[in-house]
């Protein structure tokens, strides 16, 4: 994973830098994250890799320059700063599955492309990204993007989804943050941001929204729709709702309906958000650095990343090691796994928006593609396209009997293959052979 840096020092001598393996002492330390972890674990922390479909680098993200700087109240895309390479489409208004508004007016859908579209028009792919992902899949953190492409693994030349070989699209999500229409754009009737006002929107919606990203981009169907968690969770919808213009899909860590267990871990992270003073019920986008919701989204984070992790993993990585030279027992340090902990909450909340994150896991809980359709099985049983269906066996979050349900429902699917992994959820990003394998070959096979 030559991709990520990753530093360490022995808990004896915090002054020099070194790599991969590290002697001696019972502990070592991260210098990108400080936290430490066990020894032997360490070269399995793979500190630039974040939760739920984001790689980057945490260096730049949580260490490098303005890292001691006030938290923004939003990381939110404004319009007028450097787009980046952000391409723009204004689709009107979009009709609304469950909101009383009933249509969410002027939407603009921000997207990525990468590769060309073929003469036969028949190599485009779709990367639908996950809750706290974006448009920019693959590529560095540049001007214009906070994070590197959350998919580097997944997507470039040579890689399954290659540039060389497909026109890649990937669209940031209707409510999202970096620069599609979400509660941190412009009210069209006073300008202000859309704040508390903002919708409720569902996946079917999301749906829709990058149903009209696809027409303009003159595309009559998706050769292949792949995506993680959120993501997989589109790439099913879509064959209900857009069935002629699917050609497969590849839903990765993903469920046909979310549970009542799922349902419980996001309504305790949005209980989080609406508990900050400074998110003032959504309406916090005039408050100076350091004065927004950063404490609730990182809590909430941290109750995040904790289901994407597993608890065999924690375990390897921390025990119950003290962060640094701090004592948790009575003396007011801390644990090593909460100072990791709080290391992501910090790195969200530099590059992302509160509200967001509400209106996005409450998408997420709306998701059944059986709802309203008779049930999942019933909604699926004439969906015949052919589909990857990827879990990891130690998921806790997405267990894998999810991935078996949809498998079972959909005729195009020939069994759930199954990333071993021992770090959770998150292991379809650090068991990247494992899954470009399985992409790979059913790309290749379409």
């Amino acid at each position: 994973m030559n991709m990520y840096r990753v530093l360490f020092v022995t808990s004896d001598s915090r002054s020099g830098r070194g790599g991969g393996e590290h002697p001696g002492p019972s502990r070592c330390q991260c210098l990108v994250t400080n936290h430490y972890a066990l020894k032997g674990a360490c070269p399995k922390v793979v500190c630039g890799m974040d939760d739920d479909g984001i790689e980057t680098d945490a260096w730049a993200a949580d260490e490098g320059p303005g890292s001691g700087a006030p938290i923004p109240a939003s990381a939110a895309w404004r319009e007028g700063e450097n787009p980046g390479r952000r391409q723009f489409v204004d689709i009107g208004d979009l009709l609304l599955e469950a909101d009383p508004l009933g249509a969410l007016p002027n939407v603009r859908m921000a997207y990525e492309t990468w590769g060309s579209l073929n003469a036969a028009r028949d190599n485009s792919i779709y990367v639908a990204h996950a809750l706290t992902g974006d448009s920019h899949v693959f590529g560095p953190a540049e001007s214009g993007h906070l994070t590197g492409g959350w998919w580097n693994a997944m997507v470039g030349v040579g890689k399954p989804i290659d540039p060389t070989r497909h026109f890649i699209v990937s669209a940031n999500v209707v409510g999202g943050c970096q620069g599609t229409t979400g509660p941190a754009s412009a009210h069209p009737e006073d300008g202000r941001p859309w704040g508390s006002r903002f919708p409720y929107v569902t996946m079917r919606d999301m749906v829709n929204a990058e149903i009209a990203v696809m027409d303009h981009l003159g595309i009559d169907r998706w050769r292949l729709i792949a995506g993680p968690s959120m993501g997989g969770m589109r790439a099913i919808e879509w064959t209900v709702m857009a069935p002629g213009r699917v050609r497969a899909i590849a839903p990765v860590g993903s469920t046909a309906a979310v549970t009542a267990d799922q349902i419980a871990w996001s309504t305790t992270q949005l209980a989080a958000i609406a508990a900050d003073p400074k998110f003032r019920a959504g309406d916090y986008y005039d408050a100076a650095d350091g004065q927004g919701p950063h404490t609730g989204l990182g809590i909430a984070r941290m109750i995040a990343h904790t289901t994407y992790r597993s608890e065999g993993e924690l375990g390897e990585r921390f025990g119950r090691s003290y962060q640094g030279d701090g004592d948790p027992i009575g003396r007011g340090g801390q644990f090593a796994v909460q100072s990791y902990l709080a290391h992501h909450a910090r790195k969200l909340a530099r590059r992302f928006d509160a509200n967001t994150y509400v209106r996005l896991a409450q998408a997420i809980q709306s998701h059944d593609v059986g709802r309203g359709r008779g049930g999942v099985e019933a909604a699926l049983a004439n969906i015949d396209a052919p589909a990857l269906i990827v879990a990891v066996d130690s998921d806790r979050l997405y267990p894998v009997h999810n991935s078996e349900r949809l498998d079972a429902a959909m005729s195009g699917s020939r069994g759930v293959k199954v990333v071993h992994s021992t770090v959770g959820h998150d292991g379809f990003l650090v068991e990247s052979g494992q899954l470009n394998a399985f992409m790979a070959a059913f790309e290749q096979g379409l």
